[in-house]
């Protein structure tokens, strides 16, 4: 009787067995098929290129906007000046006075977004990080200050601090020296530059920045652009560095 029992529980045993495998896999699959949670409109983190057709890597092109800013009569001077190797001006790379491609310069801020590499967002409690990939340039956002110190020193990414308006990051920066481009075809700025952003995550791999450009110097009114940025999860930020990869240095050799 004992043999018999045994034999006919085996079976069953089996068939057991191989439900519970079934519903394991069908429980991945539809998890797999199931959406993502959208992701929180206050989370910015990630690597983040360029939405561009034109470029793997993301480029929108040289300048901001398809017209030209509105310039004060010493911003048109300026610009004037000016010999760019990019745009309708452009100037062999051994007669162009472009910061970046003469001297490796920092581009400053929002130039940096021209420069067609990705850059990742990293979120703390008191600061926002932007890790550029170009030239390994980082930027710090202070949220956690209300006000630019009053004894600022004047450098090419400027000062920076942000604050949440509803779902957008608003950051304002100031501070800044005037040995930068505002775009790679010459449009220069004095040291009275003021750049606005307002980071908003539009989508769970969409990042929009609404940037506005014053300077009452160089510009008779503000210059305002939209720039739209796609998730790329799977990216990590590489090494790249304009001494070695994009020096006006390099192009000679």
């Amino acid at each position: 009787m004992r043999a018999s029992l045994k034999v006919s529980v085996l079976p069953l045993v089996g068939l057991l067995a191989c439900a519970l495998i079934l519903s394991a896999q069908s429980s991945k699959q539809d998890a797999a098929k199931a959406p993502s949670a959208p992701a929180s409109p206050h989370d910015l983190s990630g690597v983040w290129t360029m939405h561009a057709p034109t470029s793997a890597r993301g480029y929108i092109g040289d300048t901001f906007t398809k017209d030209e800013p509105a310039m004060t009569p010493w911003g048109e001077e300026q610009y004037k000046a000016t010999k760019p190797s990019n745009g309708p001006r452009t100037h062999t790379l051994d007669t162009t006075d472009d910061p970046v491609l003469r001297s490796c310069l920092p581009p400053g801020v929002p130039r940096i977004y021209l420069q067609p590499f990705p850059l990742q967002i990293v979120q703390t409690p008191n600061e926002v990080i932007i890790l550029y990939e170009y030239d390994h340039t980082v930027r710090h956002i202070y949220t956690d200050l209300q006000k630019h110190p009053d004894d600022l020193t004047p450098t090419y990414m400027g000062h920076s601090i942000g604050h949440w308006e509803g779902d957008k990051l608003v950051v304002d920066t100031t501070g800044f020296n005037d040995t930068t481009w505002l775009d790679r075809t010459g449009h220069r700025h004095s040291d009275q530059l003021h750049v606005v952003e307002r980071f908003q995550r539009t989508g769970r791999d969409t990042l929009q920045v609404d940037i506005s450009m014053d300077d009452s110097k160089a510009l008779a009114k503000p210059w305002v652009s939209q720039l739209v940025f796609q998730l790329k999860p799977d990216w990590k930020i590489m090494e790249q560095n304009c001494a070695d990869n994009g020096s006006f240095a390099n192009f000679e050799k």
